[in-house]
């Protein structure tokens, strides 16, 4: 679900203090992204929504929300609005979160 050695290596280059900037700008902006996904959105819309969640979860280690984003993103710009599955992002999304803050001892936003 979680990337712990990509947490690591994050906290490495930027530093404890820094990287409980960037967890909290992450996690707030994939909060206000969860609310704007729309199972009604045209392809390009969905698509570019999910790379958005995709690069974001990947920056910070959310390894399962990024490999359904990146499924997510193939299905819209293939026009197969009907494989994206938003209720699962959201899902894995929502206990990625809850995982990654009760491990790696970030403030929720």
């Amino acid at each position: 679900m979680i990337d712990w050695q990509r947490i690591r290596e994050l906290k490495e280059e930027v530093g404890a203090e820094d990287f409980e900037e960037i967890a909290t700008l992450f996690l707030q902006e994939v909060d206000g992204a969860m609310t704007q996904l729309d199972p009604g959105a045209n392809a390009q819309k969905m698509a570019e929504d999910l790379h958005f969640l995709k690069g974001g979860a990947l920056n910070l280690g959310f390894e399962a929300l990024s490999d359904l984003c990146q499924a997510g993103e193939r299905a819209a710009l293939e026009g197969r609005l009907q494989d994206v599955d938003i209720a699962e992002v959201k899902r894995i999304y929502a206990a990625s979160r809850a995982h990654f803050l009760a491990q790696s001892g970030t403030t929720p936003p």
